[in-house]
């Protein structure tokens, strides 16, 4: 039951960097794709019906963690407090900035909140690297400043790169030079979500050995994993109604 939880973890986890990792990307790129506010507009346009969704498999990951893993998330809690304070800060100015930017139509007003988008976008993959890092060292009191740094700066590519594909997917020739295929987005996803699978992969044995009584695990899967398809059915429907061929005519208004 143990392994279970763990796969589940796992495919939560590299699923959100794989999902919600592009709509990271365009956040941090958005003044590089959004040259013109109309630009800025379009960019924003199209991640917005996957952003809400993308974001429900990170609220899965914590609560398999403190279902599932409840000694690990509480390390994780305690020994990276300030790098979670500051995940959590850039995801709300992020998606404030998502919500507030079409409140007002000035462009000041608009362009404020498109920096909030920016920055609060790099301070997700950037806090992200950094967590990632100290948990492929073990979470150590005192973890390695240099290969935080070095990790977060490769979080943050993967991430942009994931973003400026999916833009060139879903908008060819529109915010960028040509179109991508499918493939290429899913080359990308995978680029996105390896920085997440490497500490998965290295602690693998640790987080078995600290796993919740079989019994709560048990439980945990009468109630939890019946609703997997729900989410999983929710993502292709979003992914079929606002795809390529339908994005022209679907994309929201309300960021």
């Amino acid at each position: 039951m143990d392994v279970l939880w763990l796969g589940v973890l796992a495919l939560l986890l590299v699923g959100y960097f794989a999902l919600e990792g592009f709509d990271i990307g365009l956040g941090m790129l958005l003044p590089v794709l959004g040259r013109t506010q109309r630009d800025r507009d379009t960019v924003v346009s199209a991640m917005a019906p996957f952003v809400l969704a993308n974001e429900v498999w990170l609220v899965a990951v914590a609560g398999v963690l403190f279902g599932a893993f409840p000694e690990v998330e509480g390390r994780v809690l305690y020994g990276l407090y300030p790098l979670v304070v500051t995940l959590l800060i850039s995801w709300i100015l992020r998606d404030a900035g998502l919500w507030f930017r079409r409140r007002l139509d000035g462009t000041g007003w608009r362009a404020a909140w498109d920096w909030a988008i920016c920055i609060g976008s790099y301070g997700l993959a950037l806090s992200w690297g950094l967590i990632l890092a100290a948990i492929a060292q073990g979470l150590p009191e005192s973890p390695s400043p240099l290969a935080g740094f070095g990790y977060a700066v490769v979080v943050a590519g993967a991430l942009a790169l994931h973003g400026w594909t999916f833009a060139s997917w879903l908008l060819p020739g529109r915010v960028t030079g040509r179109g991508r295929t499918g493939g290429a987005l899913l080359a990308s996803a995978c680029a996105a979500a390896l920085p997440a699978a490497v500490p998965l992969a290295v602690l693998a044995p640790w987080l078995l050995e600290h796993a919740a009584p079989g019994g709560t695990l048990g439980v945990l899967s009468l109630i939890i994993l019946p609703l997997t398809p729900v989410m999983a059915g929710a993502q292709v429907w979003t992914w079929r109604t606002f795809g390529p061929r339908r994005a022209a005519g679907r994309l929201p208004s309300f960021f």
